[in-house]
């Protein structure tokens, strides 16, 4: 999935926010392209998402 789309499912939260948590080790894992662009396994998106659920609980 691209990374606009993963913004779209966390509620619009902010590119920048998205590479700051890259920056910091907690974002979702992620893959670069040959051409550069940034993409994510939803699968691996969807297993991030749930271990901060979990946290949250």
């Amino acid at each position: 999935m691209t990374v606009p789309e993963a913004l779209s499912e966390l509620g619009g939260v902010s590119r920048r926010t998205f590479y700051r948590w890259r920056e910091l080790g907690v974002a979702p894992a992620s893959f670069k392209l040959p051409n550069g662009e940034l993409r994510l396994w939803r699968s691996d998106f969807l297993e991030w998402l749930q271990e901060r659920e979990d946290l949250a609980a």
